[in-house]
């Protein structure tokens, strides 16, 4: 989806991103902050609005540290929960902009 760089760590989401996996997605995404990060969505197949919530809320973060965020692999149920959420894929990567 986006360009990826070469330097980030992955983080593959898990297939159901529901309430009951919020927390364990934020704390994954902590121990992740200050670098760059590549999101792995390809094998989502539920994501609820907590999940969501806690994915804009890395991507505010990611801009905040001025590290790039992207998203690759999404998976055609990611990407049609978040257009049911209204949510373009783009509000949660982050591209450091050039001078």
């Amino acid at each position: 989806m986006d360009h990826i760089h070469p330097g980030a760590d992955t983080l593959a989401l898990p297939p159901i991103l529901n309430l009951t996996a919020a927390a364990a997605l934020l704390e994954n995404l902590l121990t992740l902050r200050g670098r760059p990060l590549s999101l792995n969505a390809g094998d989502v197949q539920r994501l609820g609005a907590q999940c969501l919530q806690v994915l804009l809320a890395a991507r505010a973060a990611w801009a905040a540290d001025e590290q790039e965020l992207s998203l690759a692999d999404c998976s055609e149920d990611f990407l049609t929960t978040l257009n049911l959420f209204g949510v373009a894929p783009k509000s949660l990567t982050y591209c450091k902009e050039l001078p």
